[in-house]
């Protein structure tokens, strides 16, 4: 069972297409805890930002995982110090 709305999955069924995409495979859990992680610990605004730098490390050949991971170790750095 997921945390997050059923709707959000149907949305980006919706918007792939619209956006040129052929299909909607969203790491919906992974962006939305990176998100999340980034607007309390950075600034609120800074969540959707990173979402879209995401996206752009995604589609230059980096895995979701990774760069989520990348992003987690620099607001981990922010938190220590």
């Amino acid at each position: 069972m997921s945390t997050y709305p059923p709707g959000l999955d149907r949305w980006a069924d919706e918007l792939a297409p619209a956006l040129g995409l052929s299909q909607a495979d969203v790491p919906t859990e992974v962006l939305l805890d990176v998100t999340r992680d980034v607007a309390h610990a950075v600034l609120r605004p800074a969540g959707p930002i990173t979402t879209y730098l995401i996206g752009l490390a995604v589609a230059n050949g980096m895995s979701v995982e990774d760069a989520a991971a990348r992003v987690h170790e620099l607001v981990k750095a922010k938190e220590a110090g």
